[in-house]
């Protein structure tokens, strides 16, 4: 049995990566001896039944399933029940929430090409007025750490610490999803948005916001039933969000605080990508640090069970998950669900992108 699955994890790590480049990737070299060969073959069998190497390196697999989407205990907002059955199909998600530095090399090349505007120091798209802002920059809101010159965007430096790994905040939904949009460019991939109508295509193979229906899948990491992506109580060793003396699950050592970590006295108080232990799909952040935005427009629950929810078909606001760094414990719940009209950029609110195959 052992042989077979070596020799089957051989032919998946052809098809997905060719021989032809065998010899110059280092992300092939899984044994770490500088060469790519049959011991390679044999690592990779190892991990491929649990991971997904045809994934880019920065997206974790998410399997397909069913989950009780909603608020399973006594708590919380009206807008979380009723509880419900939801299914969906596999798809690859971000590991990690989209940074400074990534958007700002979007930023750039969008600038290059014509696609955006600068007004005040907002990003606009091109074309649209003030119709469609996208993000602001440090010259519209001191919250941000993208600074304009020259022509030039750039990723600031707080307090001594520059801010490219920290996740991109003051970011519109309109924002996100051009950003969803070029990433697919660049990849040779289908884009699943219509930036004229704002309306996205799931039959395209592309990047884009998850669903909320996905992103609550995701967020609980293959556990059923509990609070948060790791189980029922939390702590700032596990996040960055305001620990809170009201709760009974915030079990953090110093209650009534912003991280101390990250707290510098200035303005957002993010945490650098990935600081804290991934849940059980390999996400980081998905309680805490910046809210999220998804695709759906927000509406109520249906009791019925479902398979692959879009939301409603129209709205005025979008939905947002996860927390951040300025909310408390009940915030950051796998449950909890926040709305925003989808101009609305704010300083604990970022994006974090998903793929289908």
């Amino acid at each position: 049995m052992k042989t077979y699955i070596t020799i089957l994890a051989a032919v998946l790590f052809v098809s997905c990566f060719g021989l032809s480049c065998f010899a110059d990737c280092p992300s092939m070299d899984f044994t770490g001896d500088c060469r790519v060969d049959f011991a390679d073959f044999a690592e990779f069998a190892s991990q491929w039944l649990t991971t997904d190497p045809c994934a880019p390196q920065d997206m974790a697999h998410i399997p397909d399933g069913s989950f009780q989407m909603g608020n399973s205990f006594s708590e919380g907002d009206s807008d979380e029940l009723p509880v419900h059955t939801v299914t969906v199909d596999a798809f690859h998600m971000g590991k990690y929430e989209i940074t400074n530095g990534q958007y700002c090399q979007y930023l750039n090349y969008a600038l290059s090409q014509s696609l955006i505007t600068v007004t005040s120091g907002v990003v606009y798209q091109a074309g649209s007025g003030t119709s469609y802002p996208y993000c602001d920059t440090n010259t519209s809101s001191s919250y941000s750490q993208i600074s304009y010159s020259g022509g030039v965007f750039s990723v600031r430096t707080k307090s001594g610490r520059n801010m490219s790994n920290d996740p991109m905040v003051m970011v519109s939904w309109y924002g996100s999803v051009a950003y969803c949009n070029r990433r697919s460019q660049q990849e040779g991939k289908e884009q699943c948005y219509n930036l004229s109508t704002w309306v996205c295509n799931f039959n395209k193979k592309g990047y884009r916001l998850a669903t909320e229906a996905e992103w609550e899948y995701a967020a609980r990491g293959g556990l059923s039933g509990k609070r948060f992506p790791w189980g029922d109580t939390i702590n700032q060793t596990q996040a960055n969000f305001y620990s809170n003396s009201s709760y009974t699950y915030d079990v953090s050592l110093v209650k009534n605080r912003y991280h101390p970590l990250w707290n510098d006295g200035i303005y957002p108080y993010t945490s650098v990508v990935g600081s804290f232990s991934a849940n059980g799909y390999g996400l980081y952040d998905m309680a805490g640090n910046v809210w999220e935005w998804c695709n759906d427009w927000y509406g109520s629950y249906s009791s019925s069970p479902q398979t692959n929810p879009t939301g409603p078909t129209s709205g005025s606001i979008r939905v947002a998950r996860g927390g951040g760094w300025d909310e408390n414990a009940s915030y950051c719940r796998v449950a909890d669900r926040d709305y925003y009209p989808p101009y609305y950029r704010g300083y604990g609110g970022g994006f974090r992108v998903v793929l289908d195959f």
